[in-house]
């Protein structure tokens, strides 16, 4: 193989597995999407429109951004928000 061909397959195996490591959590069958329960700056995405994806989120438990958890675990798992009351984590974005 010349040096060219070499290079190429390197930059090709770089960027396969950055592109597989960048794959979303939750693309994991042993994972859920958990909105609602995320901290500020510690989600793995989000539904729409308020940050385009991990550690964007500006608020603690935000409606629209998730967490990946274990499955079957989401809608049990409970916070605590700011005004003293719990809410428990949704598999749908939550309303406003």
């Amino acid at each position: 193989m010349d040096r060219r061909t070499v290079s190429l397959a390197i930059a090709g195996s770089l960027l396969t597995a950055l592109a597989m490591s960048s794959a979303p959590a939750a693309a994991d069958d042993t994972k859920e999407k958990c909105f609602g329960i995320a901290m500020a700056g510690k989600n793995d995405c989000a539904s729409a429109g308020n940050n385009s994806c991990a550690g964007q989120s500006k608020a603690d438990f935000d409606k629209a951004a998730w967490k990946a958890v274990p499955k079957g675990t989401c809608e049990t798992t409970m916070v605590k928000l700011p005004d003293g009351t719990e809410r428990a984590g949704t598999l749908m974005p939550m309303g406003s």
